[in-house]
């Protein structure tokens, strides 16, 4: 056996050895999970002080009932002590909410006569069982919005000059005020922020709150610990590139010597079969981090790992780490954690333009912007993993947590699911007031930095940090945060800001944000060229408004405001310059012609979504690697919004999404506004060859006017230009382009089908601005609105109680196209559609006598759900 085979063996069977006899006695570790059960109250309502509204037995009689995560806001909706903010205008009955429509809270003062100028008491019972008489007990407060004094059972152990920060997450010792075998209060008194807090923002996306999200908005939760407790493990992963063949990790974690004495003990670790233990002393409340590198812990070198890969590039493998540290022959604490092997860079392109790359390869990170709930409720699993498989389902790679920092459920669901996650700070508030910080904000900043990445830094989601959003820092924040990324030996890229100026410390970020935020025009994508176009990497971005479905329309606003367009829907818009949804509109009329009412203009609002959203991503993936990175400003709503969703709040699909899903194939044909080229993407890791591509113009009456085959050959995440239409002398207004893939065994595994103009859309880019460029004139559409009636025809899905998975067929038994078909799956015994729902495709095209296979899936069951079908010009099919 060669020698360095036996020096390994040998270390490892050492290390095995120790880790086998190291803890001869396990304690189980406490618990307990501080979610309901929970009182609140306003401070003018109750005279007491902290000491007696945190002892054992005092009566809350009068108060609301709360639970954590949340806002009191939020509570006192969810008592019923207000109507629904999410609809109407109801959100401004609501005391306290008298700040000007559209203004951003907050940088405004909280009113003097706003009930949530005074602060607000949390107040909760919790048993500690007899076993933990000898431990130590530890509170832990992972989200306070923004202040906070807090008392355990009489007595304060924490006050709001060092409890401030909405990101901040505390654990407190409370093991000297700890009542063993008894019941104990906690009593947590909580302000809202100030104009001048690094608090929680909602910019010009959505409405505030009237309490601006005052209260606990992260877990809480009481542990227990032996004499040394465990904190913050951490798995470093770095891979040989280009081969992937070894893995070598390190390990590190935090001790906390929770005694006043001395302590030695034993850290030690498992990641499946592999072992590794070592010593620490620590001296009376001492924190020291132990580190476990692969050069002094040789079984860290992993051949052949398996690697995580972001959704369609790869499989989603995981590993758990579990650490232990021992006392005197016993477990004292323990955490067990996920990690995945990977490793995420970025560089510079020859045009200065940021590439990501993971495991050595070049991604195209194509994604939405995040949105949490307005009241900052936690979402439930269902939800979250209904929005998850959206993203998936529309091709997306990649979510934006743009200063809403979610729960762990949704970073453990990324891991899971593959979908990358780029968080950060947010923007427009005093996050980038940076000449207007304080002591105290140079204090919560950082601070509030170390406490996330601590959280995040074991995501394989997680592939950047942004220490900006707007602008990046001034020098000596940037040089602050910079210092706390590499002390935690943060292993995934950071960017100064998600704009284009250079960090004063880190240099060029090499990404763009020169808008659009609202609407332009397909052609935009592919002929601008120094803005929003498709070139570059684009943190946030998108064609503007999102007007809903009918169906939400008429459940977000009341019967008497659906049509015309009035003060009720611009509610429903943004703040700022996107208080309303004027240049959207003007779009639509422009385009399509104007509506007749509410219900037509929806059906036109999808249509410009489809097309806007498709032509968007449609840019960024034809010009791959030119384009580096598109990330569409938003994917979803804090609440029923009409503008920057790809699903609206209430997870309904719209044009929006299907054109984006339709963008966003792993194999995908697509006609370039500029050029009139036919383009073939391949978003997946293989090379694909023998495909054939046809390509078909209609006139507006269907009369066939042009029609080329052609082969091709695409490389594995590749681009190919198949061939050119060339210019049609005689075409109608309106007309039409069909495309067709197939693959080299006859299977159709692209179609894609465009609505265009002889009349192209003029854009008017002297009166460029930051959010959008102005349309001088629009392509005219608007013969879509006198197609010719048609017939469609459903088969009806099969006979499944409890069925979650249907094929529906869907006919066009008349004689003039049928445009945009939309199918729903219907709840027979409600009337309403079933949501969230997932189609192989919708807001299609049928010609005549032309029949198409949809499979359509939902995680909800139903006896026999109904389908319906409707074009632009057809009456429902049943």
């Amino acid at each position: 056996m060669p020698l360095m085979r036996q020096i390994l063996l040998r270390v490892g069977l050492t290390a095995l050895t120790v880790v086998l006899a190291a803890s001869t006695s396990v304690a189980e570790p406490l618990r307990i999970p501080l979610d309901a059960g929970w009182a609140i109250q306003s401070s003018a309502s109750v005279k007491l002080h902290g000491e007696a509204i945190s002892r054992p037995g005092f009566q809350t009689q009068g108060w609301h009932a709360a639970s954590v995560p949340g806002t009191i806001v939020g509570a006192l909706v969810e008592s019923g002590r207000y109507p629904d903010p999410y609809t109407a205008m109801n959100l401004r009955a609501i005391p306290g909410t008298t700040y000007p429509i559209g203004e951003q809270f907050a940088l405004l003062p909280m009113p003097s006569d706003s009930p949530y100028s005074v602060s607000w008491w949390y107040r909760r019972e919790f048993d500690l069982p007899a076993a933990t008489r000898d431990r130590a007990i530890w509170l832990n407060l992972n989200g306070i919005n923004y202040r906070a004094n807090i008392w355990v059972n009489g007595v304060r152990i924490a006050t709001s000059d060092g409890v401030a920060g909405a990101f901040r997450r505390y654990e407190f010792d409370i093991t000297r005020v700890a009542r063993r075998s008894a019941t104990n209060a906690l009593a947590v008194e909580v302000f809202a922020p100030a104009p001048r807090d690094l608090a929680i923002t909602w910019v010009d996306w959505n409405p505030t709150p009237p309490d601006k999200n005052m209260g606990l908005w992260g877990d809480a939760y009481v542990r227990d610990s032996g004499p040394a407790a465990l904190r913050h493990p951490h798995v470093i992963t770095r891979l040989d590139v280009p081969s992937l063949d070894v893995a070598h990790l390190t390990v590190t974690a935090e001790v906390w010597n929770a005694t006043d004495s001395p302590v030695n003990a034993t850290v030690r670790g498992a990641i499946e079969a592999l072992r590794f233990s070592q010593p620490v002393a620590l001296a009376p409340r001492e924190r020291k981090t132990v580190r476990f590198s692969p050069a002094d812990t040789p079984q860290l070198n992993v051949q052949r790992p398996r690697l995580w890969w972001p959704y369609r590039m790869g499989e989603q493998q995981q590993y758990s780490l579990s650490i232990a540290v021992d006392v005197n022959g016993t477990e004292s604490d323990r955490a067990d954690v996920r990690f995945g092997i990977n490793e995420f860079t970025s560089e510079l392109t020859a045009k200065g333009h940021r590439l990501f790359r993971v495991n050595g390869k070049p991604i195209l990170i194509r994604g939405g912007g995040w949105a949490s709930d307005m009241l900052l409720r936690p979402k439930s699993p269902a939800r979250l993993e209904a929005e998850f498989r959206y993203v998936k389902e529309m091709g997306l790679n990649t979510i934006r947590t743009e200063g809403k920092l979610e729960t762990d459920a949704f970073y453990d669901l990324a891991d899971r699911e593959g979908i990358l996650i780029m968080p950060g700070w947010c923007c427009c508030d005093q996050w980038e007031l940076w000449d207007k910080w304080d002591a105290q904000n140079y204090a919560v900043g950082p601070a509030s930095l170390r406490d996330q990445l601590l959280r995040l830094r074991n995501h394989p989601s997680i592939f950047v940090w942004l220490n900006g959003s707007d602008k990046p820092p001034i020098a000596p924040i940037e040089q602050r945060y910079l210092d706390i990324e590499r002390e935690l030996e943060w292993s995934r890229p950071t960017l100064s800001s998600a704009a284009e100026a250079p960090g004063p410390v880190s240099g060029p970020s090499g990404v763009k944000m020169r808008g659009p935020y609202d609407y332009v025009p397909p052609s935009y994508w592919l002929t601008d060229t120094g803005h929003g176009g498709a070139f570059g990497f684009s943190p946030e971005i998108g064609p503007g408004a999102a007007v809903p479905p009918i169906e939400s329309l008429t459940r977000m606003l009341p019967p008497d405001h659906l049509w015309p367009i009035d003060e009720v829907w611009n509610f429903h818009a943004g703040g700022g310059q996107f208080k309303d949804i004027k240049v959207f509109t003007s779009a639509v009329e422009g385009r399509y012609g104007k509506a007749d009412g509410v219900v037509d203009f929806a059906r036109k609002a999808q249509a410009l979504a489809y097309e806007a959203e498709r032509a968007m991503f449609e840019g960024y993936a034809r010009n791959k690697y030119t384009s580096t990175g598109v990330i569409q400003w938003m994917l979803n709503n804090a609440w029923p919004s009409m503008i920057w969703h790809l699903y609206d709040y209430y997870l309904r699909p719209g044009g929006g999404y299907y054109g984006t899903k339709k963008a966003c194939e792993p194999l995908h044909v697509q006609y370039s506004y500029d050029d009139r080229s036919v383009v073939v993407v391949n978003d997946t890791p293989a090379e694909v060859k023998g495909l054939k591509v046809t390509a078909t113009v209609l006139g507006l009456d269907l009369a066939q006017r042009f029609t080329r085959e052609a082969s091709i050959d695409i490389s594995a995440d590749g681009v190919g230009r198949v061939f050119d239409i060339p210019a049609i002398a005689g075409l109608t207004t309106t007309y039409f382009v069909r495309l067709a893939l197939h693959d080299s065994g006859g299977r159709l595994v692209s179609r894609n089908f465009y609505w265009l103009s002889t009349q192209d859309d003029e854009l008017d880019w002297q009166k460029t601005e930051w959010y959008y460029t102005p349309t001088k004139r629009h392509a005219d559409l608007t013969a879509l609105a006198q197609l010719p009636e048609t017939t469609l025809s459903v088969s009806p899905p099969a006979d499944g109680a409890g069925t979650t998975a249907i094929r529906v067929t869907v006919a066009n038994t008349g004689r003039a196209l049928a445009f945009q078909v939309h199918l729903e799956l219907i709840d027979p015994a409600t009337g309403a559609e079933i949501l969230p729902v997932y189609w192989d495709d919708n807001y299609f095209e049928l010609l005549p006598g032309e029949e198409r296979g949809i499979s359509v899936s939902t995680t909800r069951t139903t006896v026999r759900p109904r389908v319906t079908a409707e074009a632009w010009n057809s009456a429902p099919a049943r």
